[in-house]
């Protein structure tokens, strides 16, 4: 009976269709260039139509889309709005089965005789944003352009020749780090390029639309700002605005004293429509904003950090790359370990730039930090998660909205990084007795090979010897006790060493409350330990604060204070008056068809982070923030 069954099971392997693999990429050139056209004039239904054309040969291929997206740090890519993949050889269809493990690639055969198949699809841009992010509005669309291609597996993705072309809306322009061969009425065609440059080139287009210089006529690596809006009039941007801008390009080459790109476009959305975005490329960077940036330019300082971030990228992240990030296309796995320098430093220097830039007051940079710290240094999921682990977050997590997030923690390398960052520069201060800092440190590490596009990688042991090249020290146990401790609280002796520390006061600050203002929300998070939005939701409740303790959870409204229906101003003389008082708040709150009242016994008066000077120390903190 034993051999029988066996029998039957070999024959049932025998007989049963090999499943094909995914082959490995190789490092070889692909025979012939893929072209790939792209139609955006749909954007009343916000559809993306593709041809795609790739010279073959007979016998198996496998086609990808990619997933693994460098800037998005996961397996992100938005498989679900890819549609319509129809396949052709000589004008018949070619039949095509998805891999059922990596669902992004998808087998075929090419037939005898055949020498190129054409692969027509589109890319559906989410309509609500509950759909995804927003690409494509009556006014403007973006093109990311992993979302719109196909390419074959096997094959280093430097190593596949590319030619595209996108047909816009009539009368549309568009900035984009590609370059162009030829423009034809509304079809642009671009000069024939490598897979990962054209991946790492997106464009905006837009009905409205301005090209700004930011760098002199002269320059060997030109910048330019692209602008596209929802009208024309938030393209008015003033010279005193578009100076600050250029400033920023300034104090970059000061600072990493190299350009690792032949040229650098800013694209820059101002819009309600489309969807907000900060990405970086090697060449350029998506920026995404409300349509007042210029036009209400008092209240938008909180904001004007994300230019100076994403352009740092080019530095750091695009041409010093983490070890683990070098992989060969967009289907291989990421290593995310040294995020919290690739994401962490970056955003340390996106605010020193901004505020040597003068896009943003060093009192409004200085409340960012104040800011940023005491959010930290109330994670209370710090006790059972180290900083290293959260960069897993872009895989784990994917930016999904998360019900503790305190306890839970975030990509929190962006933040504490940057905190992180602080502690270094102040610590090379304090060795050298303030002749070095983190600025030698910037041009030792991405200042190397001026000119030089290829990624340069590096490794912990890389950091690490280099921060030793500036000042000798035990950096590598510095680093390592504060990604991979517990606290209590975030790592917040740089901010001493550089002569301030973190205080809490009655009245936020006046970038407190223009953030507050802008997010439409109210915080009570170092009072209450939650925030409460527009509409009366519980936000962000800090795990084990004193909400949390009286049973909220962030799917509650609030509706009364003692008694009386609430506004942000009424629960502030709540908690004023009952400071130093014996009388609990009242809180009627809803939570689903339920309402209950609770009491908060919190005394402590209302609390909001602000930084303030340690007397008789050096103001290292003001040195960095200084304009070079």
């Amino acid at each position: 009976m034993k051999t029988r069954l066996l029998a039957l099971a070999l024959a049932a392997a025998f007989l049963a269709p090999a499943q094909a693999e995914v082959p490995v990429p190789k490092d070889q050139a692909y025979p012939g260039t893929l072209r790939l056209e792209v139609d955006a004039t749909n954007v009343g239904q916000q559809i993306f139509q593709m041809r795609m054309t790739l010279p073959v040969k007979p016998g198996p291929l496998t086609l990808l889309y990619p997933q693994w997206l460098p800037a998005n740090h996961g397996p992100n890519n938005a498989l679900n709005l890819l549609a319509g993949l129809v396949i052709r050889a000589n004008g018949k269809p070619l039949e095509w089965k998805r891999d059922p493990v990596h669902v992004h690639a998808f087998h075929l055969n090419v037939p005898a005789g055949v020498s190129q198949i054409e692969a027509v699809y589109q890319f559906l841009s989410p309509l609500e944003p509950g759909q995804g992010r927003i690409t494509m509005t009556p006014e403007m669309l973006g093109i990311q352009w992993p979302a719109v291609t196909l390419y074959p597996a096997g094959y280093v993705a430097r190593r596949v020749p590319v030619q595209a072309s996108v047909r816009l809306p009539a009368g549309w322009q568009f900035g984009t780090a590609l370059e162009t061969e030829a423009s034809e009425g509304d079809l642009v065609r671009f000069k024939p390029t490598d897979l990962e440059t054209l991946i790492d080139s997106p464009m905006f287009a837009g009905r409205y639309f301005k090209r700004i210089a930011l760098s002199p006529a002269d320059a060997k690596a030109p910048v330019h700002l692209n602008l596209v809006a929802d009208t024309a009039e938030a393209l008015d941007a003033k010279p005193e605005q578009i100076a600050l801008h250029q400033a920023l390009v300034t104090q970059a080459a000061k600072l990493f004293q190299s350009v690792h790109y032949r040229h650098y476009d800013f694209l820059l959305a101002l819009s309600d429509e489309f969807g907000g975005i900060g990405r970086e490329h090697h060449e350029s960077s998506e920026n995404g904003v409300k349509p007042d940036y210029f036009s209400d330019w008092a209240k938008t300082e909180a904001g004007r950090a994300l230019l100076p971030h994403e352009y740092t990228h080019s530095w750091n992240g695009k041409f010093r790359r983490p070890a683990g990030q070098k992989v060969p296309n967009f289907n291989t796995p990421l290593d995310n370990e040294l995020l919290w320098v690739y994401e962490g430093q970056t955003q340390f220097w996106g605010n020193v730039l901004a505020a040597r830039s003068g896009l943003m007051s060093a009192s409004a940079v200085r409340d960012t930090i104040a800011a940023t710290a005491a959010r930290l240094d109330s994670v209370q999921g710090r006790q059972w998660r180290a900083l290293q682990d959260t960069v897993n977050d872009p895989i784990i997590n994917a930016r999904r909205a998360q019900p503790w997030n305190n306890w839970q923690r975030a990509e929190d390398y962006y933040q504490e990084g940057m905190l992180i960052w602080l502690d270094v520069d102040s610590k090379l201060r304090e060795l050298s007795q303030d002749q070095r800092s983190i600025d030698d440190f910037a041009r030792a590490f991405f200042g190397i090979r001026d000119g030089d596009m290829l990624p340069a990688y590096y490794r912990f042991e890389d950091v690490v010897a280099t921060l030793n090249q500036i000042a000798a020290y035990d950096w590598a146990p510095f680093l390592r006790a504060r990604l991979d401790g517990h606290g209590p609280g975030a790592p917040l002796d740089g901010l001493a060493r550089l002569g301030w520390k973190l205080v809490y006061s009655e009245t936020p600050t006046p970038f407190l409350k223009q953030s507050e203002e802008r997010a439409k929300s109210a915080s009570f998070t170092y009072s209450l330990g939650f925030s409460v939005s527009a509409s009366g939701n519980i936000e962000g409740l800090v795990w084990d604060g004193v909400g949390y303790r009286a049973g909220l959870a962030a799917n509650t409204s609030l509706v009364a204070v003692n008694n009386r229906a609430y506004k942000p101003e009424l629960l502030k003389a709540a908690i004023t008056a009952a400071k130093d008082g014996k009388t609990p708040i009242s809180l009627l709150v809803k939570k689903g068809n339920v309402y209950r009242t609770i009491t908060l016994d919190y005394h402590g008066g209302l609390r909001y982070p602000r930084l303030e000077r340690i007397e008789g120390s050096p103001d290292r903190l003001s040195a960095l923030l200084s304009p070079r």
